[in-house]
């Protein structure tokens, strides 16, 4: 078996490339649809007397800056949630029912896919600069965040549920009930935060929409692009220790634990 720093180290590396991957997704498709708002916004500044000069005293980055920034922040953003997914995986892999490594490695990644984005994303879509109240920012991150935990918590419920299913039971039927157990959480968590309606009039819809997406599709890069990679990591991983010894007495010194340890430990 591979040690946890082993493992750590695919997640993290896994997690550095899709997060540039996703960075350059978002430098393709959403940095324009930034400029879009970012023109309204100024356009609504300018029309307003006494507030262009606060405006651009609170600018403390250029949109240049920003934008080279956006790798960063994407790169640490996916060295952080891979990170995660390995101690995940390492936490979680014996309570998987499959003896693929790298199938399990993807459903973990799908799994946080799911609970971590798209739960969030319907009732909280991202919203462009000129979207959003400022005096509602707290309340509103606040619930985002909570909705992150509700949406981990519901995809818990669902694989919780399909193993509740006696084994008998047909496929279907456990789908369904995970299903349901993952729609109930969510349905809950969707009834009892706030909800925002802060899009001012005279926005363009189609502008609002093309951003959220191209938000929603950063972060499916990213998710796929680590689970993917992480996966690839572990079946490598895997195929190199079931390749035949070599003939005649081996040194164990100087090799990693798991590769010298006795056949039959």
């Amino acid at each position: 078996m591979p040690t946890f720093l082993s493992v750590l180290l695919r997640g993290l590396l896994a997690g550095l490339v899709a997060g540039l991957i996703a960075g350059t997704f978002a430098y393709l498709v959403g940095e324009p649809r930034i400029d879009a708002a970012i023109a309204i916004e100024e356009q609504a500044t300018h029309s307003a007397p006494g507030v262009e000069a606060d405006h651009h005293a609170e600018e403390l980055v250029g949109r240049d800056g920003q934008r080279a920034g956006l790798f960063l922040a994407t790169g640490l953003f996916g060295v952080a949630m891979g990170g995660l997914l390995a101690t995940g995986y390492v936490l979680l892999r014996r309570r998987l029912r499959t003896a693929d490594d790298g199938r399990a490695a993807l459903l973990l990644a799908g799994a946080a896919l799911l609970g971590v984005v798209v739960v969030p994303f319907v009732k909280y879509p991202p919203n462009p600069p000129a979207v959003g109240n400022p005096d509602t920012i707290d309340q509103r991150t606040g619930s985002y965040l909570l909705l992150v935990l509700l949406g981990l918590v519901a995809v818990w419920a669902g694989a919780l549920a399909h193993r509740s299913v006696p084994g008998r039971a047909s496929y279907p039927i456990r789908a369904a009930a995970a299903v349901g157990g993952f729609l109930l959480v969510t349905a809950v968590g969707y009834t009892v935060l706030p909800s925002f309606a802060e899009v001012p009039d005279g926005f363009p819809a189609t502008l609002l929409w093309e951003f959220r997406l191209a938000s929603l599709g950063t972060q499916l890069v990213l998710w796929t692009g680590i689970g993917l990679l992480f996966a690839i990591s572990l079946g490598w991983r895997r195929d190199r220790d079931r390749r035949p010894a070599p003939d005649g007495p081996v040194r164990s010194a100087g090799l990693p634990e798991d590769v010298r340890a006795p056949a039959g430990r």
